[in-house]
């Protein structure tokens, strides 16, 4: 197991499970996801992309298996 990531204070519970419903639906890739978040959530490209990447990086330790 490698070291935990640090959740960044903006990521919210919301923006995981928003962004979890966004790659069950098929409409989009997780890599064009931003605009879906930024539009949902008022949030800037930084804050954004913030969200998105812990996401990423923290999903298969959400999803196991």
């Amino acid at each position: 197991m490698g070291t935990p990531i640090e959740k960044p204070k903006i990521v919210k519970e919301k923006h995981l499970l928003f962004l979890d419903e966004l790659r069950e639906s098929g409409i989009t890739n997780m890599y064009g996801a931003a605009p879906y978040l930024q539009d949902e959530f008022g949030m800037s490209r930084d804050k954004t992309r913030e969200v998105l990447t812990y996401w990423m990086k923290t999903f298969s330790e959400r999803h196991p298996g």
